[in-house]
């Protein structure tokens, strides 16, 4: 695949980035597709592997290695190579149904299990998909794909996050009518909110809900099952019914202070930025704005990284992120051998903005906080840490021990709190019945049946707190497992 000497011949190119100081200036996307050329070299270096490791999408080490929607990674490659950019997107298809959302925000643990990054950069994977979708688009090679025959099945899936939507539209090209029920006022889960538009343009998951609804899949916004409609109703107005509701219930911090006003969830800070943008363009009030403020961001991932680069464009005064860990190594560690995620430091487009604007990069390693302090008002000015350090214990496992001596005060009038998800919200699973294993739908993997006839369960509502290539695989195969239970030969190939 690729050429054979590609990857001796060129280099990993990234994709085109706008100047980082001058993108905090606007809330578009900070990153372009390759142009063709670079597309083409940087296929051409995919190495015509014996066995390629980058479409096998397993958990090594707790963590996702390679890609879990089996994508034909080497086959598109050598295609984009060759200039062959359509026959490219149809087997970019064949596997994703989302490819202008995975070559945008997946973490693309396809390129930790290139064999090519064994010794040298990975192929820019997830460049040449999005650069390969991103041109079907543009030259109208995707158009709706409207089913020629209905089954009469009828399906309800609750939640438009990947899941959901992928699960929606494996099901409608079956020929079933798909009904998704969505509680927010714009369809698209958290790739409508709980992305920020610098990383996905919201006009891109527009895009794709309006080619859904255009082959045949009915969105109902702005309502809540369990509220507006009850799970007896769907049960009984529908064939099947799908909970793609994700694992939106956020972990909380738990320290002293922390009833201190200013301090938020991140997901909430996110979602209301990003309404109040596509609402009013900020003009009406609604959103978080932490202008002119010292902002603290308690939580070492992306979300903690897309508060950073939000509260950039408000122009806070200072923004620090404060995460558990030590630093990552700039290589491999000897104990995180590939074809596993390679966990080494990388640095997001947040963290070089922040860098340009303010000269450092935000985030504070090994670090707890020990204490919340409000002023006079009860609105946060302060918080407590300590410094901890990471060791084995007896057994060979890791421990967290506070460093005397390393307490600090940090000024801080907001405060956003990124440290994770628990499970989903109950409230819906209890209305239909449904048993919960630790927050999470109790649905075997591969079934994805729940102890209720009829009721199917997948995604992050699942399997918990996960990544967008899950959400699509767990989609396409509760889709497998619909058909299956509404017909004895499934429609599905």
């Amino acid at each position: 695949m690729g050429k054979a000497t590609g990857f001796m011949e060129y280099t990993r190119e990234k994709t085109a980035e706008r100047n980082p100081l001058a993108r905090l200036n606007d809330w578009n996307e900070y990153a372009a597709p390759l142009s063709d050329q670079a597309a083409e070299r940087q296929g051409a270096r995919c190495m015509d592997c014996g066995t390629p490791f980058c479409h096998m999408g397993m958990e090594l080490e707790r963590v996702t290695t390679g890609c879990p929607i089996h994508n034909l990674i080497p086959e598109w490659n050598d295609l984009a190579y060759r200039g062959r950019w359509q026959e490219a997107l149809e087997r970019l298809l064949k596997t994703n149904n989302f490819p202008e959302f995975t070559g945008r925000v997946c973490p693309a643990p396809c390129e930790g299990s290139c064999t090519l990054a064994i010794a040298d950069p990975a192929v820019a994977i997830k460049s040449i998909e999005r650069t390969i979708i991103d041109k079907g688009f543009e030259n109208g090679w995707i158009q709706p794909r409207i089913p020629v025959q209905r089954t009469g099945k009828k399906i309800a899936i609750i939640g438009s996050g990947p899941a959901g939507l992928a699960a929606a539209d494996q099901l409608n090209q079956a020929g079933h009518s798909v009904t998704v029920y969505e509680r927010a006022d714009r369809p698209g889960g958290l790739l409508m909110y709980g992305i920020p538009n610098m990383k996905l343009g919201k006009d891109v998951v527009e895009r794709r809900v309006r080619l859904l609804e255009q082959e045949g899949t009915a969105f109902i916004t702005n309502t809540e099952v369990g509220k507006d409609v009850t799970a007896e109703e769907l049960k009984a107005q529908y064939d099947a019914v799908i909970l793609c509701t994700g694992a939106q219930k956020q972990r909380d911090l738990t320290v002293e202070g922390r009833e201190a006003e200013g301090i938020h969830f991140a997901m909430d800070y996110l979602t209301k930025t990003t309404k109040s943008l596509l609402d009013s363009g900020f003009t009406e009030s609604g959103s978080i704005n932490v202008e002119d403020q010292d902002v603290i961001v308690i939580g070492g991932g992306d979300t903690g990284a897309d508060c950073v680069a939000t509260a950039l464009r408000q122009n806070a005064r200072s923004v620090v992120q404060f995460g558990k860990h030590p630093e990552l190594p700039a290589v491999r560690a000897i104990e995180n051998m590939w074809p596993a995620y390679p966990n080494v430091f990388t640095l997001d487009y947040a963290y070089e903005e922040a860098a340009a604007k303010h000269g450092s990069d935000p985030r504070q390693y090994l670090i707890q906080t020990k204490k919340i302090v409000a002023d006079e008002n009860g609105h946060v000015k302060e918080l407590h840490t300590i410094g901890m350090e990471k060791v084995k214990d007896e057994n060979g496992s890791y421990v967290f021990h506070e460093v005397p001596g390393t307490e600090k005060i940090w000024p801080a009038q907001a405060v956003f709190i990124a440290i994770g998800f628990q499970g989903t919200e109950q409230p819906l699973l209890q209305q239909f019945g449904v048993e919960a294993v630790n927050q999470k739908v109790k649905a075997a993997y591969g079934k994805f049946t729940t102890n209720v006839e009829g009721v199917f369960a997948a995604g992050d509502a699942r399997r918990g707190q996960s990544l967008i290539v899950w959400a699509i695989h767990e989609g396409r195969e509760v889709a497998r497992a619909v058909e299956e239970y509404l017909a004895a030969k499934p429609l599905l190939v």
